[in-house]
């Protein structure tokens, strides 16, 4: 049995991941220009990764007795495309943090499956951080 904490930073993650994958998505829309030609098909891509991540979040939860939320966390476009990824790499930073901590919560509970799956949903992250982070230069 795992503790309420860890079933409420499942759905913190949760509401993120809904969060990103919208806020991606639209951003991918929206981003005109240049330079948003350069980041809209990656923007598209991020966020169906950011939705899976979601499901399987959601899952994991579910499996554990918890019920997964249905309300993301405060979604932010931005106007212009560099504005658009700089709001994307503080997400993807706060998000690092986040399932950092929900490994070590979940090991500390032996919760390993739940550790493995944010480990590797924590490599995406970092690999998206990474791209927001090359583009911004």
């Amino acid at each position: 049995m795992v503790s309420d904490e860890l079933k409420s930073l499942l759905n913190k993650a949760l509401a993120r991941e809904m969060q990103v994958s919208i806020q991606y998505l639209w951003q991918h829309v929206l981003a005109k220009g240049f330079e948003g030609e350069i980041i809209k098909a990656r923007l598209r891509q991020i966020a169906l990764t950011e939705m899976r991540h979601g499901e399987m979040i959601a899952e994991r939860l579910t499996y554990l007795g918890g019920y997964p939320t249905t309300q993301p966390a405060e979604i932010t476009i931005g106007e212009t495309p560099r504005e658009m990824i700089e709001i994307d790499k503080k997400a993807e930073e706060e998000a690092i943090e986040l399932y950092r901590k929900i490994i070590k919560v979940a090991m500390d509970e032996g919760d390993y499956t739940t550790a493995k799956l944010f480990e590797e949903i924590l490599r995406d992250e970092e690999a998206h951080h990474d791209y927001f982070s090359s583009v911004l230069g």
